[in-house]
């Protein structure tokens, strides 16, 4: 079983672009959405699907199975998901031996700039670029499975808009 361990931090400017190594077009579901867990289809660049199913309560860690599927399974998922459909860009920026993927929004959420930095162990304390801005690890109103199902989150918070 894979754990997911990740921070997150809404993003400040633009700083981080020209440091930027690739990018990927997303679009993602939730199937099912409960407190402890999630289930989430993912499109990647047209080319690609995963399934992911989350469990966990915790802040920063959380296990994590992730399956590929064929991307016309993913396309008839997307028809029963739950609340939004979310467009996204994801960027890849390396920063001091650890890659912060950069999520701008689009659709229903434009504007919404968010990093996360997956890491090894709950006790790895990557630095923090210029650029980042407020951590909103822990905070639902940030998580995908929120921006998905709820639709709401602090936008007096952001600083960015995309």
């Amino acid at each position: 079983m894979a754990k997911e361990i990740e921070r997150k931090f809404l993003v400040r400017n633009d700083g981080w672009r020209a440091k930027a190594e690739t990018k990927s077009i997303l679009r993602q579901g939730y199937i099912a959405s409960m407190d402890d867990r999630s289930v989430r289809v993912r499109i990647l660049d047209g080319k690609r699907a995963r399934l992911t199913i989350k469990i966990g309560r915790s802040t920063v860690t959380r296990d994590e199975f992730e399956y590929e599927i064929p991307v016309s399974d993913a396309e008839e998922l997307m028809q029963s998901t739950i609340g939004l459909v979310i467009e996204k860009t994801r960027y890849r920026v390396p920063h001091d031996n650890f890659v912060w993927e950069v999520d701008v929004f689009a659709g229903a959420h434009r504007g919404l700039v968010i990093a996360e930095v997956e890491m090894k162990s709950e006790n790895d304390d990557p630095s923090r670029p210029a650029w980042l801005g407020r951590e909103v690890t822990g905070d639902f109103r940030y998580s995908n499975q929120a921006l998905a199902t709820e639709f709401e989150y602090d936008q007096d918070a952001l600083s960015h808009t995309a």
